[in-house]
């Protein structure tokens, strides 16, 4: 049970990986939450025939102390799958779709038209119960001939389970040249455009993994080998946003897109079973730092707009080590040199990427990078628009608390403008904002204790929570949440928006934030691709952030209800 979980896990990562990456996808429309929620349960057929195992080791004559390997017990596992098996399999196919069965059942399996590994799982329990019956054809036949062994039983149900798995996995990887020198293979053995043809058109294609059965029944679909030859040949998409992020925790893999599904469905929270996984998370911490390179975890498409997200292996902690420093620096200029080499329009960075003390902002790249056509963007307007459009109505006065990031001061220079008094506890911050902010509008600059304020901007950390007003509001203007410490207060999320819903692919949430949320960050670089805006977005550049705002709304960008992240 435990390997055939491993097994079905690392489909479901290599498939999600080469589905964001790969030219070779057979069908390119977008995932959906809905197929996620539908498919999380797609060990509970591991389970279930883990059970049907143990039963059958009690009750089976020959069922128990196996052989570790006898060559009669697999030629006849051979002869059983590609006879028996394979056939009765085709039949029982067909019949379920047939409209009575397949309105009632297996239309549940063909919800998913684009599919994922874990697709090839999801069944009604009864289908479960058929499918595990025509598979214990071949084990049974061995167990009642005394030829069974523990290889021949592992094996087959591995290979059960690799077939299953490729043919859901959405892209293609056979080889022409092995169907160009092995004909009959074109009979024996099918691909994932082969199958992936059943789920789109429905109706042809019903073999299981052998082919031969289609072609003597004439159920192959007439485009299988158009479709197999246009998805082995590849088609290169133009990228013209990448946005640059990082994990966050170490536990962050395995709530990424390309860890475990159910948990990239859902805002990162810690899970207490996670930590179960510390050698395997030490092991894949290892491995992306012997790789050492950026990897594509996430596409997305809005209107002809195609969007990637890449990721640097490195996580939160090591950027706040400045011997990692020069490594990050190179691993983001890495980046960005092979998206101006695609033809990317914008770049931006997102969480620790564009750290000031990293790189200034980005400042860093721009300057060293002389001559870039890609355009640099760190979103810091659009975040800041966000949190000014957080901030009640009618608000007089807010504290400002904190590291003032880039963010925070054009927040504090926006509500300056406006007329609003901005506190500050902290004389550097005072004397700093001071420096930027016009004359005229500095008297509502003042340094005093705001404990009295019911409104609070926030950076990475905050100072003297416990002396806030009850129902005091915390609106972060940094990358990372503010870690809820008051029961009595309503903490805010960071800068975010709801995304168009003509935004496809988003399947998989964004750091902590709910379902198709993103972060103000991430949206500035489409904002800015979708505008055609001229100018990078780093260093000390700042937008118009009305301007802004304005054009994420036209976009049909919508604001985040961050009240759902506050507690009464």
């Amino acid at each position: 049970m435990l390997s055939r979980l491993a097994h079905n896990q690392l489909w479901i990562s290599l498939s999600r990986f080469q589905t964001a990456r790969s030219k070779h996808i057979i069908l390119s429309k977008g995932l959906e939450f809905q197929q996620v929620d539908r498919e999380r349960n797609w060990d509970d057929q591991i389970i279930f025939n883990g059970i049907l195992f143990y039963l059958g080791s009690l009750y089976f004559p020959g069922g128990s102390n196996l052989p570790l390997w006898n060559i009669k017990g697999v030629i006849i596992t051979i002869i059983c799958h590609i006879g028996p098996v394979e056939f009765l399999y085709y039949w029982a196919h067909r019949a379920l779709h047939h409209h009575f069965l397949y309105s009632r059942y297996h239309s549940h399996h063909h919800s998913s038209v684009v599919t994922e590994p874990i697709t090839s799982v999801v069944h009604p329990f009864a289908e479960h119960i058929l499918y595990s019956f025509l598979f214990a054809i071949a084990l049974l036949t061995t167990l009642y001939t005394r030829t069974a062994s523990i290889i021949s039983l592992v094996a087959y149900i591995t290979y059960i389970d690799f077939m299953n798995n490729m043919g859901h996995c959405n892209y293609e990887f056979i080889p022409k040249c092995l169907f160009q020198h092995f004909p009959f293979l074109n009979y024996i053995m099918y691909t994932p455009s082969f199958h992936s043809l059943h789920h789109s058109r429905v109706h042809t294609n019903f073999s299981l993994f052998m082919p031969i059965y289609d072609y003597i029944y004439n159920t192959v679909d007439k485009s299988t080998d158009a479709v197999y030859e246009s998805a082995i040949e590849g088609r290169e998409e133009a990228i013209d946003v990448v946005h640059l992020t990082h994990p966050t925790t170490l536990h962050s893999i395995y709530q990424m897109r390309l860890g475990f599904a159910c948990l990239a469905a859902q805002p990162q929270d810690r899970k207490w079973y996670l930590w179960l996984l510390w050698p395997i998370t030490v092991g894949l911490m290892s491995l992306m730092w012997i790789f050492d390179r950026t990897f594509t975890v996430e596409k997305n498409r809005l209107e002809k707009l195609n969007t990637q997200t890449w990721a640097i292996p490195r996580f939160t902690f090591q950027y706040s080590l400045k011997s990692q420093h020069e490594a990050i620096n190179k691993l983001i200029e890495d980046a960005i040199i092979e998206a101006e080499k695609r033809g990317v329009k914008v770049l931006s960075l997102g969480l620790l990427n564009q750290d000031e003390t990293l790189n200034a902002n980005g400042e860093l790249y721009f300057e060293k990078l002389k001559g870039l056509k890609i355009k640099l963007v760190d979103g810091c307007t659009l975040a800041a628009a966000c949190v000014l459009n957080s901030i009640p109505p009618n608000t007089s006065e807010v504290l400002i608390q904190g590291p003032l990031s880039k963010t925070g001061y054009a927040v504090a220079m926006a509500l300056c403008r406006r007329g609003t008094k901005v506190i500050t506890e902290c004389p550097d911050h005072l004397e700093k904002l001071r420096m930027q902010i016009s004359i005229q509008h500095q008297a509502n600059l003042i340094h005093a204790p705001g404990c009295h304020c019911k409104v609070w901007l926030v950076g990475d950390r905050m100072n003297n929570e416990k002396k806030a007003l009850r129902g005091t509001i915390f609106i972060p203007f940094s990358q990372f949440p503010l870690k809820i410490m008051r029961k009595d207060c309503i903490y805010l999320s960071t800068p975010a928006m709801i995304v168009p819903s003509n935004l496809e692919n988003m399947h998989a949430c964004e750091n902590w934030l709910p379902r198709r949320v993103m972060s103000a960050w991430r949206v500035g670089g489409i904002l800015n691709a979708l505008e055609g805006w001229a100018t990078h977005e780093c260093g000390d550049t700042m937008l118009d952030p009305e301007k802004v705002w304005s054009s994420a709304l036209n976009r049909g960008f919508l604001p985040f209800d961050s009240d759902h992240n506050s507690q009464p």
